[in-house]
C-alpha cells in the first residue's frame, strides 16, 4: 500500500511539474516600423526609394511543445514606394509627365508565423494574406498636351489581394517582444491600366521592425 501511494505521489508530481514546463499561450499588442519597396523593373524608372510606413495590430502567441510555437496575427499596414520616372519616350510609353511618384498603399495583413523558441530567442517563418483597404497615388501629372489633367489612382486601380512568405527573429523578454522581419510579396500590385504600367508587376517587399506587449 506505501509503495503504491509513493507511486501516485511521484507520478502528481510529474505531471504538475510537466505542465510548469510547458509555456501557456499569449496574446497582445504589437507595432512598428515598415520599410517598403516596390523593386519596379521598367526602363524609365531613374530612382527608387523606400516608403517610411508603419504597422500595428494584435498577436497571438501558441505553443506547440517546449520549442515550438504559432503566432498568428492581424494588423493595419502601411507600406508602398517614392518611385522617380524620366526619359524622353515616357509620355508614349507611361502617359505620364516625368518626376516622383509616392505610392501609398494600406492593408489589413494576415500573417501566420511558425516560431522555433530558443531560450528568449526564436527564428520564425510562414505566410501571410493581404487585403488593401486603401491606396492612393496623389497629383499624377498626365502627358495630355491638350490639358493640365491631374490624376489620382485609387483602390480600384490595384488588386486588392496579396499574398507572400515571411522570415524574421525576435526576442521575448518577460511580456515585451521586440524583433525583425522580412515581407516578400508574391503577387503584382497594379490590377491594369496605368497602375499595372506604372508598377510593370511589380511586388510588394517590406522590412518591419516591431516592439509587442503581451497582455
Amino acid at each position: 500500500m506505501g509503495i503504491g501511494l509513493l507511486a501516485i505521489m511521484l507520478a502528481g508530481t510529474d505531471q504538475v511539474l510537466a505542465q510548469d514546463d510547458n509555456p501557456s499561450p499569449k496574446f497582445g499588442i504589437k507595432g512598428g516600423l515598415n520599410l517598403s519597396q516596390l523593386y519596379v523593373d521598367h526602363a524609365n524608372v531613374e530612382d527608387q526609394n523606400m516608403k517610411v510606413g508603419y504597422h500595428v495590430g494584435l498577436f497571438g502567441k501558441i505553443p506547440l511543445t517546449d520549442f515550438l510555437a504559432v503566432q498568428p496575427e492581424v494588423l493595419y499596414s502601411n507600406t508602398g514606394a517614392k518611385v522617380s520616372y524620366g526619359g524622353s519616350d515616357l509620355a508614349n510609353v507611361l502617359g505620364i509627365e516625368e518626376g516622383e511618384v509616392r505610392f501609398n498603399l494600406n492593408y489589413i495583413q494576415v500573417p501566420v508565423a511558425f516560431l522555433v523558441n530558443i531560450g528568449p530567442f526564436n527564428i520564425h517563418a510562414g505566410p501571410y494574406v493581404s487585403y488593401l483597404v486603401g491606396a492612393n497615388v496623389k497629383n499624377l501629372k498626365m502627358a495630355d498636351l491638350n490639358s493640365n489633367q491631374i490624376a489620382d489612382l485609387d483602390t480600384d486601380k490595384f488588386n486588392r489581394f496579396d499574398y507572400g512568405l515571411l522570415g524574421g527573429i525576435g526576442v521575448d523578454i518577460k511580456a515585451i517582444t521586440v524583433g525583425a522581419r522580412y515581407n516578400y510579396g508574391l503577387r503584382e500590385i497594379g490590377s491594369s491600366g496605368l497602375a499595372g504600367s506604372l508598377t510593370n508587376n511589380s511586388k510588394n517587399g517590406v522590412f518591419q521592425v516591431y516592439v509587442g506587449f503581451g497582455l
